[in-house]
């Protein structure tokens, strides 16, 4: 596939690291820095330095062989008109737009043929805060991922010292969790990969994924590292677009304080926050600050401003003076690789770029995926495709979970049929229009698995299976 990328920032950068192994990339950036940046990356893409909405500098990306343009600049009006030249003049059939502005969003007739023509329209500001809500409503949680509509979701956790799973091995695991089905589907020791299967022994501080119902994730997680309370007392440092929207959702049903630091927008805050605690004017690196908003009885410390730095240092500060969990917001992805070590007292990265770029995996991946997530710093993928074909057509259907030849590292973590999640055995066979969960460990191995969705004449499928 040809992918036209506009815009070199953090997520397409990132995006183009995840794809260049299996498609024809050209990233196109006006910022002459960050095309030398690229360029030193040792990625194979064509990079092209200048303005992705110019008619010349898209025909310079080959534009007219193009089957895909991702339009991710900082500037919504830029990625908007970049897809309307690229489909007026050129004909390019799929055309993603990040927009950042909620303004936007009220419009959605701006976006047909006959006016601003964008197929998909990713709202990251949306994403984030939808994540950091969920994982607000499950304390201990590392990661929450939707799956089948949200009714099925897959769970990272970290085992505990008092946990009952510790040393005990997978296939044992569900003695300890009785009344939900659920399956381990993947497992990272020491921040490396451990394909799990039933034999495997579970150890203090192993991160696992597991899958389940929605209904039985709360106490499915209690009973892995003992029940977690509720997260009652909460404050989010920084009141912009994330924070407000964080706070607007969950104020209703937690103690909410949040710390802004420009005074016009505490006001603002202070109207529109109605059942929000209190609205603090000031900075959350402010040691004096944070225990005047008890922080020693904060359950949890949420960093939501746009500084990096300033997110790091309040987060640890708060640790520090005795809030029980901190979760931060980090877009420099060295940074994110840095604070999920065990040296640094972090609880929960959220990286805002890696949740947008797998809202937009779903539309590049070849086969009828319905969600994509982009897991540990983009190296492994949760991935939920839709199977489609017959037994004579199709590596899948008519087939069992054990005849299936996976790629290397990658695991089944479990069936979607007519909206019910099947946590498959060995002998489970596979239908037409099952939703099939996957955890891709390794990135590389994604081409493997879209070359077993496909549909293909009986005689290719006879030979291979």
């Amino acid at each position: 596939m040809n992918i036209i990328i506009v815009g070199g920032g953090q997520v397409g950068s990132s995006l183009a690291e995840q794809l260049y192994r299996e498609q024809d990339i050209f990233l196109i950036d006006h910022n002459d820095e960050v095309i030398k940046k690229l360029e030193n990356q040792g990625m194979d893409i064509k990079l092209i330095h200048g303005h992705g909405s110019s008619p010349e500098i898209l025909q310079k990306a080959d534009v007219e062989h193009a089957d895909m343009l991702i339009a991710v600049t900082g500037v919504d009006e830029v990625n908007m008109i970049t897809c309307q030249v690229a489909y007026t003049l050129f004909g390019v059939r799929k055309k993603i737009a990040r927009i950042r502005s909620q303004v936007y969003e009220q419009y959605s007739e701006l976006y047909a043929a006959t006016a601003v023509p964008v197929d998909t329209l990713i709202y990251p500001e949306r994403l984030v805060t939808h994540h950091i809500c969920s994982l607000v409503n499950y304390p201990g949680a590392l990661q929450v991922l939707n799956l089948a509509g949200g009714d099925v979701q897959m769970v990272g956790i970290k085992i505990a010292p008092r946990s009952p799973l510790v040393h005990q091995r997978i296939r044992d695991a569900r003695h300890q969790i009785p009344h939900n089905e659920m399956r381990i589907t993947a497992m990272y020791r020491r921040h490396k990969p451990v394909l799990p299967d039933g034999d495997t022994i579970i150890e203090e501080g192993d991160e696992i994924f597991f899958i389940a119902a929605k209904e039985g994730i709360v106490s499915i997680i209690g009973a892995i590292n003992g029940a977690d309370d509720k997260y009652q007392r909460l404050i989010i440092a920084g009141g912009g677009n994330i924070g407000s929207i964080v706070a607007q959702n969950i104020e209703s049903s937690h103690n909410v304080k949040v710390i802004e630091q420009q005074r016009k927008r505490c006001e603002h805050l202070a109207t529109t926050l109605s059942r929000t605690e209190a609205v603090i004017h000031g900075n959350a690196s402010d040691k004096q600050l944070l225990l005047e908003a008890d922080i020693e009885k904060t359950d949890l410390f949420i960093a939501l401003t746009n500084d990096d730095e300033a997110n790091i240092m309040s987060s640890l500060l708060a640790k520090q003076l005795g809030a029980k969990r901190v979760m931060t917001l980090i877009t420099n992805p060295a940074y994110v690789e840095l604070l999920e070590s065990e040296a640094i007292h972090i609880d929960i990265v959220i990286p805002p770029a890696l949740i947008t770029i797998g809202s937009i995996l779903r539309y590049v991946r070849q086969g009828d995926f319905t969600t994509v997530h982009s897991l540990r710093r983009g190296a492994a993928e949760a991935l939920e495709v839709v199977v489609h074909g017959s037994h004579d057509s199709s590596h899948l259907v008519g087939r069992t979970l054990h005849e299936l030849q996976l790629p290397e590292t990658t695991t089944v973590g479990g069936i979607v049929r007519d909206g019910q999640i099947i946590i498959g055995k060995r002998q489970t066979a596979i239908n037409e229009d099952d939703h099939l969960i996957f955890f891709v460990m390794n990135k590389e191995k994604i081409g493997e698995l879209e070359n077993l969705l496909r549909t293909q004449p009986k005689e290719s499928i006879a030979k291979i299976s």
